[in-house]
């Protein structure tokens, strides 16, 4: 088959920023050794976490990024939406699915932004309701886990729009 460059689909400018989103999402050391599960849960925690990160950067930086931002949360729930298809959720249920998702992805965005503001209890107290299911005390989240959102929100504070739309920002490469 010949393919022409005039009908290749072309990526959107968010493509490898959601690629990185998802990356530092599913990094295995939260799930080997700061005790987040490895289930839908557990990954939809992380996934709201990075992207939050993310989302606040963009609305800092403002001008063009604010459409990007909403073009990542279309972006991410496009994702959820083609996951639970995936997963053979019938097409009734998904809408409802997508909804509860979405409702769940805005509360946890609003107390991670307001937790980042806080500082550090806040954080951990945050982090042990929703990433741990409230399975561990605020005090035993994981240095780690505290440690990697810290890198994750200072790399992000530095990157300007052309490095974070490169999808490079959150490994640090």
């Amino acid at each position: 088959m010949i393919r022409l460059p005039f009908f290749t689909p072309r990526e959107s400018p968010i493509a490898a920023l959601y690629g990185d989103i998802v990356a530092a999402s599913r990094a295995p050391d939260a799930f080997r050794h700061f005790g987040v599960a490895d289930d839908f849960e557990g990954r939809f925690e992380r996934l709201a976490i990075v992207a939050t990160l993310v989302l606040r950067r963009l609305r800092a930086l403002g001008g063009e990024a604010e459409p990007l931002a909403q073009a990542l949360v279309d972006r991410l729930f496009e994702d959820l939406d083609d996951g639970l298809r995936r997963a053979g959720v019938s097409d009734l249920a998904v809408g409802k699915r997508v909804k509860k998702l979405a409702q769940g992805f805005y509360g946890r965005a609003e107390a991670y932004t307001a937790a980042l503001e806080a500082g550090e209890d806040a954080l951990r107290e945050v982090l042990a309701r929703n990433l741990m299911s409230g399975r561990i005390a605020p005090a035993d989240i994981h240095p780690g886990l505290l440690a990697e959102i810290e890198a994750w929100r200072h790399r992000l504070d530095a990157a300007d729009l052309g490095s974070l739309l490169a999808g490079t920002t959150l490994s640090g490469d």
